[in-house]
């Protein structure tokens, strides 16, 4: 499970992509040692009619150079809501409050002309919807290469040799053909891969992918992460991955945060998560994938009982508590907020007021025995 990255890969010849890219960084890279973005009680809240929701509530992290981070949780737990506010792209009536550091500068204390130089260039995004990203009456090479040129003055045949070679990059056949034609003549899995030659378009530091394989089937969801793998073995880049499936977590992620009604419970690496898990959440989570090592014959999958809350009206102390199986009720789940805390030496957190508990269960244990016949 553990990812397939190589950490010490070096950048590509600066020859190979000037002159989209920045000379200096590439040959001595800033921020060595210390996180690429770091995120630090994050809240977004939303004033309605009805009530503020608040769509994330205390949310930290940190992603180093070349590292994968997946960002994992049902929908409506905050995931892309904290990606838009690291770009700057929410609306106005959105509330952020916390810091959003870039290599040092918050991104929060810039206006929105300021962050333009950090958004596509350092900071880049793959968004949900392929097709509703795209511009329907530009063509897919003039997309790419307006990318290019917002940040850099090139010539229209530099930037026609660089869109063809990052849409090669990306896996899309034929790409001196294909870069004429319109988002609608694309596939979805193509679609998806011709937005993330966008998000990579200026060797950005920081490239977030929200939910890319959604609605793909399994071939073109390895195909895409396939792309990403290359993509980051090029440039060394960061990579957040949204997602709610745990086994793209499991195949490409190095560092996994665990997200529940706009809020972190557990963050680790992938092995951590994956084989100790130490919220309930993420152990019911586990439990309800299927084993592929074991006879499925009879199976049954555990279900998470209930829905997620409303982010207008979060339960009281432990946001999870009225759907765990470990809570203990009014004291102290209901009533007291759980910290996210070490629970061991290692770089483990969990937020829960039962995690050792939790740790000593596996997945197996609460699955439903199997059915008879």
């Amino acid at each position: 499970m553990r990812s397939t990255l190589s950490p010490s890969i070096d950048r590509v010849p600066v020859t190979d992509l000037d002159p989209f890219v920045d000379r200096e960084k590439l040959v001595t890279p800033s921020g060595s040692g210390g996180a690429v973005l770091s995120v630090r009680d994050l809240r977004v809240h939303f004033p309605t009619d009805d009530g503020v929701v608040k769509a994330v509530d205390g949310v930290t992290f940190d992603v180093y150079e070349n590292e994968v981070l997946g960002i994992v949780g049902e929908s409506g737990s905050g995931k892309s809501v904290t990606s838009m506010a690291v770009l700057g792209l929410l609306p106005r009536s959105a509330r952020v409050t916390g810091e959003i550091f870039y290599r040092g500068q918050n991104l929060l204390d810039l206006g929105e002309r300021e962050l333009r130089r950090f958004r596509g260039e350092k900071l880049a995004m793959v968004f949900q919807d392929a097709l509703a990203a795209l511009n329907p009456v530009f063509t897919v090479g003039n997309q790419v290469g307006e990318a290019i040129q917002v940040h850099h003055d090139v010539k229209d045949k530099a930037v026609r040799a660089r869109v063809l070679d990052l849409l090669d990059l990306v896996g899309i056949p034929n790409p001196k053909a294909r870069a004429d034609q319109y988002p609608h003549e694309y596939s979805g899995g193509m679609r998806q891969r011709a937005m993330i030659a966008m998000a990579i378009a200026n060797d950005p530091d920081v490239l977030i992918a929200d939910e890319p394989t959604t609605a793909l089937d399994v071939t073109i969801q390895a195909q895409v992460l396939e792309v990403i793998e290359r993509v980051q073995n090029r440039t060394n880049s960061a990579i957040v991955l949204i997602t709610h499936d745990l086994g793209v977590v499991a195949g490409v992620a190095d560092r996994v945060l665990v997200m529940y009604a706009g809020r972190p419970v557990e963050t680790g690496n992938v092995d951590q998560i994956f084989y100790q898990p130490q919220h309930p959440y993420t152990l019911g989570l586990l439990a309800s994938l299927p084993r592929l090592d074991q006879n499925a014959e009879g199976m049954r999958l555990y279900r998470i009982r209930g829905q997620p809350p409303s982010l207008m009206h979060v339960p009281p102390g432990c946001a999870f508590h009225p759907r765990c199986d470990f809570a203990q009720v009014p004291e102290p789940c209901a009533t007291v907020e759980p910290e996210l805390r070490s629970i061991d030496e290692l770089d483990h957190h969990a937020a829960c007021h039962f995690a050792e508990s939790v740790a000593g269960t596996s997945p197996d244990d609460i699955r439903p025995a199997a059915a008879t016949t």
